[in-house]
């Protein structure tokens, strides 16, 4: 079900519960719509906030620095697959990575490091790069 926010061209508003979008529509088209205070026919959808199942309260989380704490620990596992996986190569990393575009060297996944003019350079040149996420901050760093 869904429920949409109406108003008339009165301007009352008022809700609407439909199957589908597909339902209103098909009934707003047949004319089948009338204001319930004043019986005007002519009735259109009004912005609406989208309803979000559950509350913090009732998941026990506070959900903005849940999800930013799950974000952050994908970004560093993402991190240690590349580091786990992948050559690191430092500053050779734009030329190392034109080669391999180009078929002068091996194909295989590298890291490393590139000026922000080398990265453009590549990227216009449509050799595939990503930033890498930021090493976790040490503890010992931490507040």
């Amino acid at each position: 079900m869904i429920k949409y926010a109406l108003a008339c061209a009165a301007g009352h508003a008022f809700e609407g519960w439909f199957g589908s979008s597909a339902d209103y529509d098909d009934q707003s088209e047949r004319g089948l719509l009338s204001c319930p205070v004043c019986g005007e026919a002519r009735v259109s959808k009004q912005i609406m906030a989208p309803a979000v199942a559950g509350t913090k309260a009732q998941r026990g989380l506070d959900a903005p620095a849940a999800g930013r704490e799950m974000f952050m620990e994908a970004l560093q596992a993402v991190r240690a697959h590349v580091e786990d996986n992948f050559d690191y190569v430092g500053d050779s990393f734009a030329r190392e990575a034109r080669a391999i575009h180009d078929g002068r060297s091996e194909a295989r996944g590298i890291y490393g490091e590139a000026s922000p003019k080398e990265v453009k350079a590549l990227v216009e040149d449509g050799v595939p790069v990503a930033p890498l996420p930021p090493a976790a901050p040490r503890k010992t760093e931490l507040n």
